[in-house]
């Protein structure tokens, strides 16, 4: 990003300035004109709550990229049993594959504005109870 701002005249950069303490970083809300010179997106994460094991396969990561100046050490890093997709949802839950089903056996040309909003009022209601 910061080298398309100097070849493409249209595109400006921003960052939010960070005060970094030892292995702390202090967002200052404050917007300054520029490119940033380092990633956020770790500390960003555990901020976030990402779980520990995510950031710590994030850090190794960062780590040998930075020791090697190369994307191509990723290949290197990556196995199979290292893989972890995340998902915000637990998929096998039976409550979100029937809330699934409520949703798409909707016929959403012929609903009235008053029975959408019952449907999702019914939604809320299986939720809450669960």
């Amino acid at each position: 990003l910061n080298e398309m701002s100097e070849s493409l005249p249209r595109i400006q950069n921003y960052n939010v300035s960070v005060k970094e303490l030892k292995d702390t970083v202090l967002f200052i809300r404050k917007l300054v004109k520029g490119g940033s010179a380092h990633s956020f997106g770790i500390h960003v994460a555990k901020m976030a709550g990402m779980p520990q094991i995510v950031i710590l396969k994030a850090q190794k990561l960062l780590k040998k990229l930075e020791k090697d100046h190369s994307s191509e050490v990723l290949s290197g890093i990556k196995s199979t049993k290292d893989k972890i997709q995340m998902s915000f949802f637990n998929l096998d839950d039976p409550l979100l594959e029937e809330i699934k089903e409520e949703i798409l056996n909707l016929d959403i040309n012929t609903i009235t504005p008053v029975e959408a909003l019952m449907k999702l009022n019914e939604i809320k209601r299986m939720l809450t109870k669960k």
